[in-house]
């Protein structure tokens, strides 16, 4: 009977000693001075702000928690009773998580949905509460890598479709380039052709080497203007097909 109560007794004492890897893991980000640019204490050290969330997620929770996805570290935070406290910042904020406070950890315990229950062994089951912890943040851990890999495989195929649509535009856009570039080539050529054309049939009187308007030839100048017009349109329309 005594052995009984010397075993209730140290699972006791490492249930309330022992604070849960997750929550030593993020004071532990939370304390280092060397990233006080991403994450770290409020003024007053009553909370902890993430000041930069991508690159908290990119650079930080991989080397920690085998994962970079930010909402599930926010969801972890949940489950040990953190608040969102900042409507503007990402500040969290639990009574015993405070600076200069560590030993308070191990009074944060996991919200469970059967923590009411009677239990058959309540003893057995409080002394076994430490592990089940580690057990569920490796859980947790384990299932965040592969939420993150399956979001990583998705964005590499996004990227290969937008790579494919990139080079189709790129394609019709250099077509609609050779386009432009022969329609203006066949239109500066019928300008040189049409004017070589009036000066052959411009048949006017000279008067010291400059052509004399005759009547009529206005009315013929506009006329020709809206013949080349006209063509112009005929050959734009000829190149976009």
């Amino acid at each position: 009977m005594e052995g009984v109560c010397d075993q209730k007794g140290l699972l006791e004492y490492v249930r309330k000693s022992s604070p849960p890897p997750f929550l030593l893991k993020t004071y532990m980000l939370v304390e280092d001075p060397a990233t006080d640019d991403v994450i770290s204490w409020n003024e007053d050290g009553s909370a902890f702000v993430v000041w930069q969330p991508a690159e908290f997620a990119r650079d930080l929770l991989p080397t920690l928690f085998k994962h970079s996805n930010f909402s599930s570290f926010v969801r972890q935070l949940n489950t040990y009773g953190f608040r969102k406290v900042a409507t503007s910042r990402w500040e969290f904020c639990n009574d015993k998580f405070r600076k200069g406070e560590k030993d308070h950890l191990c009074e944060i315990r996991r919200r469970k949905a059967w923590a009411n229950k009677q239990q058959p062994n309540a003893a057995l089951a409080q002394g076994q509460v430490a592990a089940e912890d580690d057990q569920s943040d490796e859980d947790h851990e384990r299932s965040s890598s592969t939420s993150s890999s399956s979001e990583y495989s998705s964005l590499i195929d996004e990227n290969k479709r937008l790579k494919m649509e990139n080079g189709v535009l790129s394609c019709e856009l250099t077509s609609m380039k050779n386009k432009c570039k022969e329609l203006l080539d066949l239109v500066a050529k019928y300008g040189r052709d049409s004017e070589r054309g009036k000066e052959e049939d411009d048949q006017r009187p000279k008067l010291f080497g400059v052509r004399l308007e005759v009547e009529g030839e206005r009315e013929r100048k506009r006329k020709r203007a809206e013949i080349l017009s006209e063509s112009a349109s005929i050959l734009l329309s000829q190149a976009c097909k």
